[in-house]
């Protein structure tokens, strides 16, 4: 990946917060969560004040492309959120 970083748990999520895909270790996220990040992408700036949250942790909202693709940095890792015409597709990363 070039920059050090590995995914470490994935999913695939509807719009509407059901689960397509998953992996193992992917946190189980509450309605709210998708719901507040759904809005970011209609409204974005909308997780900057309060941080996005997924399964109950708390990433800081970094750059990302406005309407397509949310970032989060926790720690030394974060999550990518990027959003289809169906679905939401999430990468969590960890650094080595």
């Amino acid at each position: 990946d070039g920059t050090g970083h590995h995914l470490s748990a994935a999913a695939i999520v509807g719009h509407d917060g059901s689960i397509w895909a998953q992996s193992s270790n992917f946190p189980k996220c509450q309605p709210k969560e998708i719901t507040d990040i759904m809005k970011d992408f209609d409204e974005p700036g909308h997780l900057a004040p309060t941080g996005l949250h997924l399964g109950g942790a708390k990433f800081m909202v970094i750059q990302g492309e406005p309407g397509a693709v949310i970032r989060g940095k926790k720690g030394s890792g974060g999550v990518t959120i990027k959003k289809t015409a169906q679905a939401l597709v999430f990468g969590i990363y960890e650094e080595p």
